[in-house]
């Protein structure tokens, strides 16, 4: 395949100059209100409301088969909501995503045969940004590519192909991005250097939804996390105020020697060993002395700490597929915490 890009007609405007029609903007990129999505007799998304500020890493996470990826259609324009209203950018109506949003999925695809240059010279055309070579050589360099930039798709490692795919999604400047576990496969040394390019693009002004499985990447890189559970908002809010919700109910410990088993105590649960460390569950946080004291008595200690459940631990008490009830007793649009049996 040729250089498909050097030929397109210039017949889009520019990111910069999309027209508005139908457009309220203000301070959140996104707002749905009310959504609801059936599949048949399925309920994929129900009576959901979301807000997603501008500026921000906005975290997407989710069981599979929970409404996620539905939810991100919709947002894309690819699913109209059955019920409710999509405001994407300020605007509500349109059957496509315009120019202004770009979109990283989860199931990569890029033409094998084209060059990389040439590849991201078409993609960032097919958005309407015509003058972009300079950004294609910045983000070529960013990302440590351009020994790369006029080497096949096809020759291309799985890591640096997964660069390109992430340069294909914002050389455009879109001022908002969609990434789908932009950081799947990549070895540490290039999770960081994209970690830090999704970073630079919300310094930059530029909205971010990033999905992924991974709680500790969440944690880490989102301003505000937004979990859905049988297609229902069950988390959303910042870390520190998911986390402020529960119980602080795990302990971490360490023991002065390395060699010091565990005790049996009443009262714990879930125990872990996490070299130099213990970590448990108290089954009431109220004993949290009364434990202290039965390690104190049983060996020398030189760490006890409380600890509030991780993400990921908050993740897995609503997903297990013993806590069905949980899902099923929330009020509308509730957070989990507010009912959460634990």
């Amino acid at each position: 395949m040729g250089d498909l890009g050097v030929r397109l007609p210039h017949l889009l405007p520019t990111a910069h100059e999309q027209p508005m029609s139908n457009s309220n903007p203000g301070a959140n990129a996104i707002e749905l209100t009310g959504v609801t999505k059936r599949f048949r007799n399925q309920t994929a998304v129900d009576r959901l409301d979301l807000t997603v500020p501008t500026g921000s890493i906005y975290g997407f996470i989710g069981p599979n088969g929970s409404g996620k990826t539905t939810t991100l259609r919709m947002i894309l324009r690819i699913f109209p909501p059955d019920e409710g209203t999509v405001s994407v950018l300020g605007q509500i109506q349109g059957k496509t995503a315009d120019d202004r949003l770009g979109y990283l999925p989860e199931e990569r695809g890029l033409y094998k045969r084209m060059k990389v240059r040439s590849l991201l010279n078409y993609y960032a055309r097919l958005k309407g940004h015509y003058d972009c070579k300079d950004d294609i050589e910045r983000w070529l360099t960013r990302l440590d590519a351009t020994s790369w930039a006029d080497k096949r798709i096809d020759a291309l490692s799985k890591g640096m192909a997964q660069k390109i795919q992430f340069i294909s999604a914002v050389v455009a400047r879109p001022q908002l991005v969609i990434l789908d576990e932009p950081f799947s496969g990549l070895d540490p040394v290039n999770l960081e250097v994209l970690r830090d390019a999704v970073f630079e693009l919300r310094q930059a002004g530029t909205t971010v939804i990033f999905s992924t499985h991974d709680m500790d990447v969440a944690e880490k890189m989102c301003d505000t996390i937004f979990m859905i559970f049988k297609g229902r908002k069950v988390l959303d809010g910042t870390l520190e105020d998911i986390q402020s919700q529960y119980p602080a109910d795990r302990v971490r410990i360490r023991f002065a020697s390395p060699e010091t088993q565990m005790p049996e105590i009443s009262g714990i649960t879930d125990i872990e060993h996490q070299k130099p460390f213990h970590e448990f569950r108290m089954e009431d946080p109220s004993d949290s002395q009364a434990i202290l004291r039965s390690l104190s008595d049983a060996a020398e200690l030189s760490h006890f700490e409380i600890i509030r459940p991780s993400l990921h631990e908050i993740f897995v008490r609503i997903a297990n597929p013993f806590s069905d009830d949980v899902g099923e007793n929330m009020s509308d649009n509730a957070t989990l915490s507010n009912s959460a049996p634990f």
